[in-house]
Parts: structure tokens; sequence; C-alpha cells
């Protein structure tokens, strides 16, 4: 894959510029219980929080993950069935992939594809943003990944949610101190694991797949197991979501969930407390 990053960034100038700006991007960080909140600014990540995605203002615009609306520097590879794997233009790490369904259809369900895919790409995680969850493009299926390790839910739960804990366990099983209720699940290489990947569907919560009210990542552990984390949410952004005096441009997908929360206007950066991150949390997931 460094192949492919080192071809699109030598070939395509957007994404060049915007993986060179990561450099100079200001970040800080916050404990929340056990959870350690990285904030980042990043400018250019005002495309996706801004994002309108009423059903309106996404009728009134062309598809931008379809092929034929893509900017024709960005390049693709097959990476699973009906998948094709990009590069981000507006990354948040230095590795952020895209991945989009060739098929231009509604960002619904949970993909079991995302499996598959975090078995082709070791050491990153995969995500999936419910269409009511943080995703920007709720009209075109797609995932993203990153590297595993710049995620710190990923790290903690790895390391509280051992093998011998049980294969399904809850935020409050692991005796964790986080802003948020997540599931996550160890999924072994025998009957029983097959058992909860068969069932991932009902343990996480068929009501919020089926509204696009969750945030799922998909990965393999360094042991070689695949784990998958389930953040069901109540509400796509904030009720402080906004640009004015007294709001904040935050809009959580599952980067943020994940612990770094993106702000892309300087005042966010500079102004958000504990408190207010602790709120934004609160409002947006379920305990």
């Amino acid at each position: 894959m460094l192949e492919f990053i080192d071809f699109q960034l030598a070939e395509w100038q957007l994404a060049r510029e915007n993986y060179q700006a990561l450099g100079l991007t200001e970040r800080r960080s916050i404990q929340i219980g056990d959870l350690i909140v990285g904030i980042q600014h990043n400018p250019a990540r005002i495309v996706s929080t801004a994002a309108k995605t009423d059903a309106k203002s996404i009728a009134g615009r062309p598809c931008f993950l379809c092929s034929s609306n893509r900017p024709p520097q960005q390049q693709g590879v097959d990476i699973a069935e009906g998948w094709e794997l990009l590069l981000n233009p507006y990354p948040i790490f230095p590795t952020h992939f895209t991945i989009v369904s060739k098929k231009h259809q509604p960002q619904e369900g949970f993909p079991l594809d995302m499996v598959t895919m975090a078995e082709k790409l070791p050491g990153h995680t995969v995500f999936f943003n419910g269409k009511r969850a943080g995703a920007s493009c709720p009209d075109h299926l797609h995932c993203q990944a990153v590297k595993t390790h710049e995620l710190p839910l990923m790290r903690l739960i790895e390391k509280r949610h051992v093998p011998e804990a049980g294969q399904v366990a809850t935020h409050s099983d692991l005796a964790l101190d986080v802003p948020f209720g997540f599931k996550s699940l160890i999924i072994t290489p025998d009957l029983e694991g097959m058992k909860v990947l068969a069932s991932v569907e009902e343990i996480v919560g068929k009501e919020y797949i089926h509204e696009g009210k969750i945030n799922v990542f998909v990965w393999i552990d360094l042991s070689g197991m695949l784990r998958i984390c389930a953040v069901p949410r109540c509400m796509h952004r904030p009720s402080c979501y906004g640009s004015g005096k007294g709001q904040h441009l935050i809009s959580p997908g599952c980067i943020d969930m994940a612990g770094v929360l993106i702000a892309p206007l300087k005042k966010d950066y500079d102004e958000l407390t504990e408190e207010d991150v602790r709120e934004i949390y609160r409002e947006c997931s379920i305990r």
C-alpha cells in the first residue's frame, strides 16, 4: 500500500498538499476517564464536518464517491469483491483510505466485507459510519481505514478486552470509565468465534444498524485475532453543532468516537474543555 500512496501523492497535487499539511496540524489531549482524547485542529476536514447531509442537498450534488465523478488523478485498487480502495484526499492521519462500493447504493446495514478488508490491511482498522452517525456521504456505501495505533479506543480495548474476559464485552464489563458505551467482540478462529461473527448484528443491535445509528470498527490485532467494536449512537451531531458563538463545529464520526476529536475551526480547538467533550459524547452516544 505504501507504493500506492506514494504514486497517488506524486500524481495528485490536492492530496499531496493536504498530506503535507498534516505535519502542521495542532494537537492536544484531554483525559476523559480511562480514555485519552486527542483534539486535532485540521482545517481541511471542514469539507466533511460541514457537509450537508439532508435529502435535498444530496439530490442537488453529484456523488463524489462514484467513479464517474471522482478527480481523474484519484485511482483505485480492488480490495474485496465489489469494493475499491482509494486514497482519502482530506486525511486525518498519514495513512487514510476510503473504501467505496463500486455500486452506487445507500450507506446502510453493516458491511461484513469489512472483515475481508481488515485481513487485506494488516495493522489498519476498517471503520463504518452509519448514515446517522457521522457519515458525510450517506448516499454511497463506503468505509474508511487508518492505522490502528492512531486510535486510542482500539488501543484501550486491546489492553483491557483479553480473550479470557469472554468473546463479547461491554465497556461496563471491562470496568472502563469512558464517555460513551460500546460493545467489543473478539472473533476467535474456532466454532465459537464463527457463531459470534454470524450473530454480530444481533449482538451489536439490529435497530441501531437499521437506523444507521452505529459506528463500527473491524481490525486484526497483533495476536492475529479478529476484533469488532460497535458504538451505538442516538444523534448524528450534538446540539452545540455550528460555527456561531457558544457553538462548536464538531460532527463526530468513527475517528472522533475512537478518541480523536476533529476540530476544523481554530476557535474550537482552542476553546473545547473536558466538560464540552464529555457533553458532545454524551449527547451523541448510548450508555
